[in-house]
């Protein structure tokens, strides 16, 4: 596997053809979202045992280092967004002073309202380079906590940051949301895990959360796989002109609280069918097709902004047309991926429509497409997975910097070659 993966880290781009037929069962990674939450909580909770089952990603890979790391020298967490948010707050409560830096892109991607919040709750933080953004000098301690209110429509991280050293400070945490709360699932699976380790956190109504000063409680702890990843399969199964296709995806649950998990009705409009069973001890989902007559599709993409660039390829190449909202996260992801999209789609012929920072839509035209397109990956994972499977539609696609799939589906391309697909250099 170690030298399957080096392969396409050393390739500037690589070429897909697809297979005749898609008939495959895989595993997929494991979450990332539950990992990165399990990995601070067992921290707090002052476990021995690692959580099992840890994703492979590289986001998780730093996370791991880091929480390794003994020594002050500053800590690179690469490209690793939800890294730099849960390591800001867990620093905040820890003895010690911590730098927390990562790439170019990192440094530009604004943490402020964290920083602000954990300073209203007595952390000690200076900016190192930039105001409002990274790298971080952290000097934690212990702080009394208390009252705190937020804007609902920040990214989930924060808040997810902010709730879980709740339980380490002296008074816990009264969290107030104003506004529009977006992500809200990833909050619930935040809250989930805290109270899985022992935590007393609680919605009290629809804005406000309770965190008890109660400690975390060290407990063995297993992740289950990740709903985001299974996303590209129902994506290709949606767009293989494979009537009988049929791809198994195991380690999902039914009942996951991964928020991601609601892609499964997402692509039913677009024919993709959705069956779960067991195999012994371990669930799996089974992915099939049938008849689907949409032609236009809508969609609140607010609690579920990670499937956005999935859902918005899907569509385009099937032909449906579709106006999408609740993106204004999007802007500050790995990369701006509205622009992004608008972008690589133009290349294909697919003109889209932005509106307000927060929309996009499409209206079924078409366009020129470039003669021989190669997608750029705009250092995305998302943005290289969710255009792979174009090659269904089209004779070939063209993926720019394959690599970045490491960030959260490490295999990704291994798996695809495993159900058929053809992956050379152009």
């Amino acid at each position: 596997m170690c030298c399957f993966n080096s392969y396409f880290e050393q390739k500037m781009q690589i070429l897909l053809h697809a297979p005749q037929l898609l008939r495959h069962e895989t595993a997929l990674p494991a979450s990332k979202s539950i990992s990165n939450r399990a990995l601070i909580i067992h921290a707090l909770a002052g476990g021995e045992n690692q959580p099992r089952n840890i994703s492979d990603c590289d986001d998780t890979a730093v996370m791991v280092k880091a929480l390794a790391q003994p020594t002050p020298e500053p800590i690179d967490i690469m490209a690793a967004g939800t890294a730099m948010r849960f390591l800001t707050a867990y620093w905040a409560v820890q003895p010690g002073t911590h730098t927390l830096t990562g790439t170019e892109r990192m440094k530009q991607r604004p943490i402020g309202i964290l920083v602000d919040a954990l300073r209203a709750l007595g952390a000690h933080i200076e900016y190192v380079e930039n105001e409002g953004f990274p790298p971080l000098r952290i000097s934690g301690g212990a702080h009394e906590g208390g009252r705190l209110e937020l804007p609902g429509n920040v990214s989930s991280q924060y808040i997810s940051a902010l709730l879980m050293i709740g339980p380490a400070l002296n008074q816990g945490l009264e969290l107030g949301l104003t506004g529009d709360i977006i992500s809200r699932p990833y909050i619930d699976l935040t809250l989930k895990l805290m109270k899985d380790f022992g935590a007393k956190a609680e919605w009290t109504d629809e804005r406000h959360i309770n965190v008890a000063p109660v400690p975390y409680r060290p407990i063995p702890y297993y992740i289950e796989n990740d709903w985001s990843a299974a996303s590209y399969w129902y994506e290709m199964v949606a767009l293989t002109k494979d009537a009988e296709a049929e791809v198994v995806l195991t380690g999902l649950h039914e009942d996951s609280a991964q928020g991601d998990s609601a892609v499964r009705t997402m692509f039913e409009p677009l024919g993709v069918r959705t069956e779960f069973f067991r195999r012994g001890e371990v669930p799996c989902v089974r992915l099939t097709r049938h008849d689907a007559a949409t032609r236009h599709l809508e969609y609140d993409f607010t609690n579920q902004p990670d499937l956005a660039q999935t859902l918005v390829v899907a569509c385009a190449m099937r032909g449906v047309s579709f106006h999408f909202t609740g993106l204004q996260s999007l802007k500050i992801k790995e990369t701006d991926r509205i622009d992004a999209l608008i972008r690589e789609l133009g290349k294909l012929g697919y003109p889209l429509q932005e509106a307000c920072g927060a929309e996009l839509s499409w209206n079924g035209e078409r366009t020129a497409a470039e003669d021989t397109p190669a997608i750029d990956t705009y250092e995305d994972h998302r943005m290289a997975m969710a255009f792979a499977p174009c090659c269904l539609v089209r004779p070939e696609i063209r993926i720019n910097h394959p690599q970045v799939v490491s960030k959260s589906y490490p295999n990704y391309w291994r798996h695809l070659q495993a159900a058929g697909f053809e992956i050379t250099e152009p």
